[in-house]
């Protein structure tokens, strides 16, 4: 029996993307179907490789598959494309060689809001994606130190090129000014440095740039939104009450801002003895998850209290370089597929990003 090409694909439509809630070949995952004789061969294109089901789905439609009649072989592929966030006309363009930004931010200082950030920016580096940072946070410029950095920057004649490591590209103000010297600057100042890193830099074929904003809710966040436009916020925050409030005013800050919340982070979330393996609640627990549920918004993490998360931190290596096997960094891993996740699902349900308006 000859195998036709509409037989396979009525098949594969069993498979659904859990996310986006339709089956992958009415969202066009399905690339390069080939048969020859009793032999299927495709491709099926995700829009992130941080998928964590794609294990999942590539068995699924394998299986499914291989019901159909006259079928004896099946080779399915795995790949994957980010889609580009679309401006809508007249709003902030993407930088050139920038496909999606996400902003992580915290409504208080103390959280581990830059720590998250950059063991998130690694995650998603090694899930192959292609990444990039922006230390935003101008006044306290500390990623470099994270990431073990004493980077000059240099040129290629046109714009900055950033430095990389560990499969970042990185830009920050603490590449430019002394480790010790204040940087003392109003609004408009802050403003001018934002635009230049994102339009006077050199960032090559990011699927995802991260940037770390200050926490609060003040200058640079609101010129974020009107220099360019913005796949959504991830909001790191502590379980106790009094970071829950800050982080609450954040989220609506965001939302003002047309910045849409792709979900919060709850850090510290807990501590695990390393001799007993008791688990102690130090500030509270589950209070970021509770909030994310009433404020409607999703939950993508909860990190415990790990003392090699602090000392990655200080000592330039993140945790998940250091051990990406352990149950911190795995934590770390699956906060950042349900980041890219959520950004996925943006694109699809949000095909314009309109323009900020801020009154």
């Amino acid at each position: 029996m000859q195998v036709e090409q509409p037989s396979v694909l009525a098949a594969l439509k069993v498979v659904r993307d859990p996310d986006l809630n339709r089956d992958i070949v009415s969202l066009g995952f399905i690339k390069d179907l080939q048969i020859e004789g009793g032999r299927v061969a495709f491709t099926i294109e995700l829009t992130t490789p941080a998928c964590p089901v794609k294990d999942q789905m590539r068995d699924q439609a394998r299986a499914a598959v291989l019901q159909v009649p006259g079928v004896a072989a099946v080779d399915v592929r795995m790949s994957a494309r980010v889609r580009e966030a679309v401006a809508a006309e007249g709003a902030r363009q993407l930088p050139p060689g920038v496909k999606n930004i996400i902003a992580v931010g915290a409504g208080k200082g103390g959280v581990g809001k830059t720590t998250v950030a950059v063991n998130l920016a690694i995650a998603l580096a090694k899930c192959g994606s292609k990444v990039g940072m922006i230390d935003g946070d101008i006044y306290g410029p500390n990623v470099p130190i994270m990431l073990g950095m004493k980077a000059q920057l240099t040129t290629d004649g046109q714009k900055i090129v950033p430095a990389e490591k560990y499969g970042l590209q990185v830009i920050s103000m603490g590449f430019l000014t002394a480790d010790d010297a204040p940087i003392i600057w109003r609004g408009p100042m802050l403003h001018g440095a934002l635009q230049q890193f994102f339009r006077e830099v050199r960032w090559v074929e990011l699927d995802y740039l991260v940037v770390d904003l200050p926490p609060g809710t003040g200058d640079v966040a609101l010129s974020l939104s009107q220099t360019v436009p913005v796949a959504g916020a991830i909001i790191v925050t502590t379980p106790q009450q009094v970071s829950l409030a800050d982080t609450r005013r954040a989220v609506a800050m965001y939302k003002k801002l047309n910045i849409p919340p792709l979900g919060i982070v709850e850090n510290m979330s807990y501590f695990v003895c390393t001799n007993c393996q008791h688990e102690a609640d130090i500030f509270g627990r589950g209070g970021g998850e509770q909030m994310a549920g009433e404020m409607g918004i999703p939950f993508i993490g909860r990190i415990p209290i790990y003392q090699p998360i602090r000392e990655g931190s200080d000592n330039g290596v993140p945790l998940m370089i250091s051990e990406p096997d352990s149950p911190a960094a795995r934590a770390f891993m699956a906060a950042a597929e349900r980041a890219a996740a959520q950004v996925s699902i943006a694109s699809y349900n949000r095909p314009t990003i309109p323009l900020t308006v801020v009154r």
